[in-house]
């Protein structure tokens, strides 16, 4: 595992990304199509000490901007970017602030470094457990199963209930922390 260096690290943007897939399904999935949606404003203090590690994370659930639609009939436009992103806003996040504060981080020689926390989302907090890998370069990074119905959000529908949006959604971590020796 790579020694990260001891202390406090506030990361964000600049340091790495934080990413939404969204996957369909439904009769009418063909239509629609799976998000790939960057979180553009975050930040996460990493604090790395001989007794362990905690994380302490806050995006802005205004700051999501789809980068990509895969599959669909149809590719996605501008328009429909901005139709999703508002949509996410106004009835899947309503603005709510997204946290998640690490409860056990257990990080070994070597391996993945394990976190337990709660996440809150939509206004509810819920635990969750996210195994995340740890390059020799620093690189933080793994994948995060939400579902979002535990957190009260009903997964979004469009033509009358035949397009879904999965109940699990994936969230990416992918950051580096400043690396000693």
């Amino acid at each position: 595992i790579a020694m990260i260096t001891p202390g406090t690290h506030t990361v964000g943007p600049q340091d790495g990304s934080l990413v939404v897939k969204t996957y369909r399904e439904g009769m009418a999935a063909k239509a629609g199509h799976d998000l790939v949606i960057d979180v553009t404003s975050w930040n996460a203090t990493v604090t790395v000490a001989d007794g362990g590690w905690t994380v302490e994370l806050t995006a802005d659930p205004r700051s999501l901007q789809v980068r990509d639609g895969l599959g669909g009939v149809k590719p996605l436009t501008d328009k429909d970017r901005g139709e999703i992103r508002k949509t996410i806003d106004a009835k899947v996040l309503k603005g709510d602030p997204i946290r998640f504060r690490s409860s056990a981080v257990r990080a070994a020689d070597s391996g993945p470094v394990s976190v337990e926390g709660e996440l809150t989302i939509g206004g509810a907090t819920r635990p969750v457990a996210a195994q995340l890998d740890v390059d020799p370069d620093g690189r933080l990074h793994g994948t995060v199963s939400v579902v979002q119905s535990a957190h009260g959000i009903k997964p979004y529908r469009g033509l009358m209930g035949a397009l879904k949006v999965r109940d699990d959604v994936e969230i990416v971590i992918d950051v580096r922390l400043p690396t000693s020796g």
